[in-house]
């Protein structure tokens, strides 16, 4: 056999053909290209997939948990609304309940001079002695 190419055939090939005795370029320029994109998608699913639990602990939200459940959940079962709903959960602004209601029952304990019970039943408390050398203070009867 000879080494001679045929005459017919081109004296110069074109780069993205493999010569016969080397490693073929072009296929593994694209394998690169196809591992580098699959990595900036998948980076880029995670970033948007994340959205609504960043949003809801940047504006430090009070359903933050809430949001973060409902984003794990979306991933899990690839249900696309459990993640539009965290993301309008994330959105909103629910108000705060909680804190305004402890501070009116401080304030009612206080005027009602009731303290707590270990068992959680008020427990009024007991009237102070009177001091040595003052009468106790007169009751008022009422006559019916």
């Amino acid at each position: 056999m000879s080494d001679q190419l045929h005459p017919m055939a081109p004296h110069h090939l074109p780069f993205y053909l493999a010569p016969g005795s080397g490693t073929d370029t072009l296929m593994v320029v694209m394998g690169l290209f196809l591992i580098g994109t699959v990595l900036w998608v998948g980076t880029l699913y995670w970033k948007l997939h994340s959205l609504p639990e960043r949003m809801a602990h940047k504006s430090q939200k009070l359903q933050f948990e809430f949001v973060a459940v409902l984003g794990l959940i979306s991933l899990f079962t690839h249900m696309h609304i459990f993640w539009i709903a965290g993301l309008l959960l994330a959105m909103i602004d629910l108000p705060d309940f909680g804190t305004p209601l402890r501070s009116i029952a401080g304030s009612v304990e206080k005027i009602a001079d009731a303290t707590p019970a270990a068992d959680g039943v008020s427990v009024p408390p007991e009237p102070a002695a009177p001091a040595a050398g003052k009468p106790a203070p007169a009751r008022e009867h009422s006559d019916v």
